[in-house]
């Protein structure tokens, strides 16, 4: 019996150091997975960090677009604008010269189109 009992003790001891052993193995892996989490978790939000700076560089790179463009815009019609103003000026100038250079042809000018509007007006 003490060779059976030796053989049991023996066999206990294995059992126990290979319990022991893949408890040590468990806790490790354990201990990797909890790392790797850790490191995944800082490279998610480095690439949270890094993805919201290029979005908001992006915004502000867009807006300083639109700017520029509505700067553009409106520099474009005060010029129209003005254009436009030196044009009226010109033909009332231009209406000014001819009304007093011939007054009675402007005068039948203005009759003939008033009687032309009248009868399209009335159909």
């Amino acid at each position: 019996m003490s060779m059976s009992d030796s053989a049991f003790g023996i066999k206990n001891m294995t059992d126990k150091a290979t319990y022991e052993r893949l408890e040590k193995d468990v806790i490790a892996v354990k201990n990797d997975i909890a790392a790797l989490t850790e490191q995944i978790t800082e490279a998610l939000n480095s690439f949270a960090n890094s993805a919201g700076k290029q979005a908001r560089r992006h915004y502000k790179d867009a807006r300083a677009s639109a700017e520029a463009a509505m700067d553009d815009a409106s520099e474009r019609g005060s010029a129209m604008m003005g254009a436009a103003q030196d044009a009226a000026s010109s033909i009332e100038e231009t209406l000014e010269e001819v009304i007093t250079q011939r007054p009675l042809a402007t005068v039948g000018l203005a009759l003939g189109l008033g009687f032309l509007i009248g009868v399209a007006w009335r159909r």
